[in-house]
């Protein structure tokens, strides 16, 4: 059976996660609300299953049951569980319409415990396991008919996805290297905004606070963190993705792309239906 990597070996997500709730409002939830209507073309999920794969701070599951969804939330990181039970508390706590757990994705007997689902949201989560094509497999057997998976993953730049394979791996290895290593991968991944920012505005990090209107209500720094120190790290080209989950019986409703650069690409596949 395929197994993950040892856990010494990966990016802690969870103790950035946690140090992004402390900066968590409204506003950043009304953002990821808006998110997943948009995404998923709906204006709630009343009466839907959402299965949360990887929630990491727990930011969307909160969205998904504020819509309407029962929700099933697990996550590979202690630390992550524990953001998403400390929304769970906050916002519903005692309601049965939010489950937390700790599991994995690649454990597939974990994942026989929730069946089927009507959506399956696993953003920018399947590319750090280590195994993302097994990935792929467990979760493209647990959407129900005409139900959604809504999944991002990282563009293959090539030669560029390699460099930033070693940063990040190095990045994890070093906890004396990871401030510098952040701070340099910032500048150079907001090079555009900072300029645009001075020459539009006179201040070149004006973008930092509006960052969450335009980015799912996530914050900057907390966005840079994770992208840095993520790892394990794989990536596909669009077309290796849509294939994938084509022949598993997906049509694809939404592609959002990077245009070829740094980031993940965002796909919103459908069911297909087996009965009329």
């Amino acid at each position: 059976m395929t197994t993950t990597l040892d856990p010494k070996e990966r990016f802690q997500f969870g103790k950035n996660w946690s140090r992004f709730l402390e900066h968590l409002n409204d506003d950043r939830i009304l953002e990821a609300e808006k998110s997943l209507k948009e995404k998923l073309s709906c204006e709630n999920l009343n009466g839907k299953t959402f299965l949360d794969i990887g929630s990491g701070s727990g930011l969307f599951s909160l969205a998904a049951y504020r819509l309407g969804a029962k929700v099933f939330s697990f996550d590979y990181d202690q630390d992550s569980v524990n953001c998403t039970k400390y929304l769970q508390e906050k916002y519903a706590k005692n309601d049965p319409r939010w489950n937390v757990e700790q599991g994995s994705v690649l454990n597939k007997d974990f994942l026989k415990k929730f069946g089927k689902v009507d959506i399956l949201y696993s953003w920018g989560v399947l590319h750090h396991t280590g195994h993302m094509y097994q990935a792929f497999e467990n979760v493209a057997d647990m959407v129900n008919d005409g139900g959604s998976l809504f999944v991002s993953i990282y563009n293959d730049q090539g030669i560029p996805s390699k460099i930033w394979t070693i940063i990040k791996k190095s990045y994890t290895k070093s906890k004396i290297l990871r401030p510098f290593i952040s701070f340099f991968c910032g500048l150079w991944l907001w090079k555009y905004r900072i300029g645009w920012g001075l020459v539009r505005h006179g201040n070149p990090l004006k973008f930092i606070t509006e960052y969450g209107k335009n980015n799912r209500g996530m914050s900057a720094s907390h966005d840079v963190v994770d992208w840095v120190g993520g790892y394990p790290f794989e990536v596909a080209k669009p077309e290796e993705v849509f294939d994938f989950f084509k022949t598993k019986g997906f049509d694809l409703q939404l592609l959002k792309t990077c245009a070829g650069g740094i980031g993940c690409n965002e796909y919103v596949f459908k069911m297909r239906q087996t009965k009329p």
